[in-house]
């Protein structure tokens, strides 16, 4: 596994969990096991973009999976301190979303610094 690897599977799910989104379904929408809106799903494509830039661009896949992994921590921390509900006034989140992100935060920093 190297970083490249890591930043391109990552992302291709946070653009496929984007999109899925938009669309009713039981996990991932306003209603789902992990709540979201328009702007998460925007945050979600966002990081997917992000993630897949670095793998084709200068970037680099390890920085962007570090950018990527600090600015989920943040978000896991800000999500935890104030709870459920409008993060920043804009995005949704649940409990799933927030200990998702605490998660999702581990997982990227640790193949940011981490892998090859």
């Amino acid at each position: 596994m190297t970083t490249k690897l890591a930043a391109t599977v990552i992302g291709i799910v946070f653009i496929a969990v984007g999109i899925l989104g938009f669309f009713p379904n039981p996990i991932v929408s306003p209603t789902g096991m992990f709540a979201v809106n328009t702007m998460h799903n925007v945050v979600h494509l966002v990081s997917g973009a992000v993630l897949l830039g670095g793998v084709y661009t200068s970037l680099g896949s390890g920085l962007a999976l570090k950018i990527v992994g600090i600015v989920y921590g943040a978000v896991a921390v800000l999500g935890l301190v104030v709870g459920p509900g409008m993060l920043l006034g804009l995005v949704h989140v649940n409990a799933a979303d927030n200990y998702l992100h605490v998660v999702l935060a581990v997982v990227i920093l640790a193949a940011g610094f981490l892998l090859p």
